[in-house]
This record gives C-alpha cells, structure tokens and sequence, in this order.
C-alpha cells in the first residue's frame, strides 16, 4: 500500500514539476533566483509546493505580478521558499552521501544540519542574493546570517522527526535507492518549510529578510537595516528556534 501511494505521490510531483518550469518560463516574471528556488521546493514537496506557488506567486493577469505578491504573507512564503530550496538542497545531498557510511544517528543529524545551513547561507543566500548588496558577496552574507540560521533551525526542526521516525517504521527509509527514502525526503520538506513559515514570516515584517520579487524590481531590493527589529524580540525568536531545534533533536533520537 505504501509502495502504491508513493508511485501515485512521485507521478503527481513529476506532473507538479512539469508544470511550474513551463509556467515560470513562459508566464510568471519571477527573478531567476526565484524560479530555481520554487522548482527545487516543488521538486521536494511535489503538489503541495504547486498549490502554494498557485497561491502566492503565479501571475494570472499580465503585468500584475508586483501588486500580487506586495501582500506580507506572500512576501513571506517568498523568503521561506527561498530558505527551503537551499537547505532542502544540503539536507538531502548530505542524506544522499551519509547514506554509504555507518555513522550514529547524532552525528548524521549535525552533518545534514551543517550541510543545509552551508548551502542555504553561502548559495542560496549570499551568493544568489549578492546582487541585492551591489554585488558585494561579503556583505550579502553577513546580512544573511542570522536570518538564514533561524529559518534553518525550523526547517530541520521538522524535518529530523519526519526522517527519522519513517525510518524507524520502515527501515528502506534509510536507503536512496528506495521510494520510501524520497518519500520520507519529502514529507520532511513539507513539515520543515511549514514550520519555518512564522519565523520567516517575522523577518520579512521585521526588516530582516526578503520577500517575494519580481524579475523586473529583483536588482533594486536591499535589505533594511537590522536594528528594525527590537533585541528582546529577537533574542526571543532565536531562543524559540533553539528550543524546537533540540525538542526535534531528542525526538530524532529517541526513534533511533
């Protein structure tokens, strides 16, 4: 049954998958940093990521891409995608390699969270989003930084109990030539990128990440300053982020 569901569930991502490359290519004006960003989350999350995308993105009337995406939640679910597609991205190529090592369970979770927070901080954030910073790749990352950390600490908040319970209920789970290890990838993406979607909601609102762009006003978005938002509130974010992250580390273990 299991094996029947997660055919069903990859045909429909493969469909999902076809669709949103044809419709950023040929009908929404998103910036390319964007259009990678959405085509990895829905290569993860299949047609939950679609649906999102239809919601929150997609452009249904010509030239009405800006004004549709000025609303905060979907400036929002801009910064969360963006986050999701890079540490998704480490997350599984370190799931991926550790999959030909026998390693404890706490050690593969420190490298997959060491993985995402690279990928995410020094690709998907400084690199793609330098030009925001006149191109200086150097302050582009110090912007992202902290933003970037608390977005990853929720992301793998949710997806080390998904991976780590399927695998305990189906040992297949742990082997990339299996659908069950994809399936278990991407419910874990699902649950991490829903669980991010506050805290990435926060900085948006707060100044300290990016929002949804479009390809038109990609170049001319810099970041405002970070003492917009207060130091009690923001140490009360990240010590939120800590907190889930360690509950989600001693769930992890205790499916081991």
């Amino acid at each position: 049954m299991l094996t029947g569901m997660l055919i069903l569930w990859f045909i429909l991502t493969l469909a999902s998958l076809i669709f949103i490359i044809y419709d950023l290519i040929i009908v929404t004006p998103a910036p390319w940093v964007m259009k990678i960003a959405w085509i990895l989350v829905v290569l993860y999350t299949g047609p939950v990521g679609l649906f999102v995308y239809l919601l929150s993105c997609r452009e249904y009337l010509f030239g009405t891409h800006d004004k549709m995406v000025s609303a905060q939640w979907k400036q929002a679910i801009g910064s969360e995608v963006h986050c999701l597609a890079g540490d998704a991205t480490g997350i599984i190529l370190a799931a991926l390699i550790i999959s030909f090592f026998t390693i404890s369970a706490g050690w593969e979770m420190v490298l997959e969270y060491i993985a995402g927070f690279l990928v995410g901080l020094f690709i998907f954030q400084a690199l793609f989003m330098k030009d925001m910073m006149g191109g200086d790749y150097i302050k582009a990352l110090k912007k992202s930084f902290l933003p970037e950390w608390l977005s990853m600490n929720m992301i793998m908040t949710g997806m080390i109990p998904a991976m780590m319970i399927w695998r305990y209920l189906d040992i297949n789970a742990a082997d990339p030539s299996t659908l069950s290890f994809w399936g278990s990838m991407s419910l874990a993406s699902i649950i991490g990128g829903v669980l991010a979607y506050p805290v990435n909601h926060w900085l948006v609102s707060h100044g300290l990440k990016h929002g949804m762009v479009t390809g038109k006003h990609h170049m001319q978005h810099e970041l405002p300053p970070i003492h917009k938002a207060g130091r009690t509130q923001l140490g009360f974010i990240t010590l939120l982020t800590l907190i889930a992250l360690l509950m989600a580390v001693i769930i992890g273990l205790a499916y081991t």
